[in-house]
């Protein structure tokens, strides 16, 4: 397993600018003042099994953002968050009961912007103690996880489309089994898969 370790810690190490839900619409005007809300993801590496999987939720349908889409465990920064890296840490114990001991934050990746009006930090980190899932059900519907050797594959990506507030929107796709992951986190999945085949 060091040699994933040292991977990542090299992917994470280099330098790169930040993605959005625009990088496939170019056209879309985005207003320069906007105002963007903070929030931290957690990129759960789980290495406690036979191969590393990533670990994603099924959003409630029932939530006011994305509801229903597949997502990294996190949310937005609170207050009490003392930054994106603890907010993401709190969001998946929270919304899966992932225990903060369990996991060893190996640093975060560019920020993405959302259609939705946020900022959000991949935080990449290693699951490396066994723990029991348990969904909070206002939340999450279900959670899952992804072998990262299918995350990490460039020719499993597509990009697709839909009508959206009028317009054809284009995102990036990565399905995986019943699961259809999409959008923003499909597009921060890329952007880590990229990052590893040059690590």
């Amino acid at each position: 397993m060091r040699a994933l370790e040292d991977r990542i810690a090299d992917a994470l190490g280099r330098g790169g600018d930040p993605s959005s839900d625009f990088d496939l619409n170019p056209e879309v005007s985005l207003p320069p003042g906007r105002k963007l809300r903070p929030a931290g993801v957690l990129v759960g590496i789980d290495i406690t099994g036979d191969a590393p999987r990533v670990l994603l939720t099924k959003r409630s349908s029932r939530l006011k953002h994305h509801p229903g889409q597949i997502a990294f465990p996190g949310g937005k920064q609170d207050d009490g968050d003392a930054d994106v890296v603890d907010a993401a840490l709190r969001e998946a114990e929270e919304e899966v009961a992932l225990p903060r001991e369990a996991v060893r934050v190996m640093g975060t990746m560019p920020a993405h912007e959302t259609v939705t009006g946020f900022v959000v930090t991949p935080v990449v980190a290693l699951i490396e103690t066994p723990f029991t899932i348990r969904p909070e059900p206002g939340e999450v519907e279900e959670a899952f996880a992804v072998p990262l050797d299918h995350l990490l594959q460039p020719d499993l990506y597509s990009i697709q489309s839909r009508r959206w507030r009028g317009n054809r929107r284009y995102y990036f796709t990565v399905p995986y089994g019943p699961y259809y992951i999409w959008g923003a986190t499909a597009r921060m999945l890329r952007a880590f898969a990229e990052r590893m085949r040059a690590a």
